[in-house]
C-alpha cells in the first residue's frame, strides 16, 4: 500500500490534508485517485490509514479510517554528532542514519573539518537534509522523522553532553574502549556520539570532551572514513542495545 507524509498540523480531526511536492507525487506520479487507499504518518510517531476523501489539482483530503499510535520505544534515543565530510556524504549519511533509528542528527564543524559553510548556505544544506530524511523514513517505514539540528561549532555541541545520559566520542585518544565495554553500566535514557572529520578531532578537542565525561571509544583496528564510521558505529549500538 502506497505510504506518504504530512505535517501534524495538517491532520485536522477525520481528515488529512496533503499539498505541495507529496500531493504532486500522489497524483501525478503515482496517479492515485478518489476512495483510493493510502497510508500517511506525521513524523512524530502516528500513522494513518485512509482514503482519499477529495482530490484537487495541487491537493487531496484523506479520510482517516484507523490510527496507530507511537510504540514503546526499545532503544534509546540517540543523537549523532556528524563533522561535516566533503562533497555529497553528508546526504549518505542522513539516509542511512534515519534508517537505522538515529532520534536526532548535529551536524558540526571542528577545528579539523575541510568543510566550511557560510550561514546562508548550512540553511540550505539543512532543508535538502530534512527533505533526505523524510524521504527516508517514508520508504523505511518509520512513523517518526528524526530531527535535522542546524550546523553548529564542536565546542557548542560538548557544552550540551549534560543532557545526555551517556556520551561517546570515537576518536584515537590513548584510553579508548570498545562499545561494548562503554555500554557496559549504561541502563536506559539518551545517547550521543560524536564522529570527528578527516584527520580526527584534535587533541584540544578530545581534552575538551574529556571534560564534559565522554566515554572514548574505538571502532576496531581499520581508519574509518568520517562517512562510513558513524553508520558503523549506529549499527553496533543497535546491535548491542537490542540483545
Amino acid at each position: 500500500m502506497s505510504r506518504f507524509y504530512a505535517p501534524r498540523e495538517n491532520v485536522k480531526g477525520n481528515n488529512i490534508l496533503i499539498d505541495g511536492d507529496e500531493a504532486h507525487h500522489i497524483l501525478a506520479v503515482m496517479r492515485l485517485k478518489q476512495s483510493d487507499k493510502v497510508v500517511v504518518f506525521d513524523g512524530s510517531g502516528k500513522e494513518y490509514t485512509g482514503f482519499i476523501k477529495e482530490a484537487k489539482p495541487k491537493s487531496l483530503i484523506v479520510e482517516i479510517i484507523s490510527t496507530k499510535t507511537p510504540r514503546p520505544g526499545s532503544l534509546p534515543e540517540i543523537t549523532l554528532v556528524q563533522a561535516l565530510p566533503k562533497k555529497h556524504k553528508m546526504d549518505y549519511i542522513i539516509e542511512k542514519a534515519t534508517e537505522l533509528g538515529v532520534a536526532s542528527v548535529i551536524p558540526v564543524v571542528s577545528e579539523r573539518t575541510v568543510v566550511k559553510v557560510t550561514e546562508e548556505k548550512a540553511a540550505q544544506k539543512i532543508r535538502r537534509w530534512r527533505k533526505i530524511a523524510t524521504a527516508a523514513s517514508k520508504q523505511c517505514g518509520r512513523r517518526d522523522i528524526p530531527g535535522i539540528m542546524p550546523v553548529a561549532k564542536f565546542y557548542n555541541v560538548i557544552d550540551s553532553v549534560n543532557d545526555y545520559d551517556l556520551a561517546l566520542m570515537a576518536c584515537f585518544a590513548e584510553d579508548t574502549v570498545s562499545v561494548e565495554s562503554a555500554l557496559s553500566e549504561f541502563e536506559s535514557g539518551k545517547i550521543i556520539v560524536f564522529i570527528g572529520p578527516e584527520g580526527d578531532f584534535t587533541p584540544a578537542e578530545i581534552a575538551m570532551a574529556g571534560d564534559a565525561n565522554c566515554r572514548f571509544i574505538s571502532l576496531g583496528p581499520r581508519v574509518l572514513k568520517s562517512d562510513t564510521a558513524g553508520i558503523f558505529l549506529l549499527s553496533v549500538l543497535n546491535y548491542e542495545l537490542s540483545r
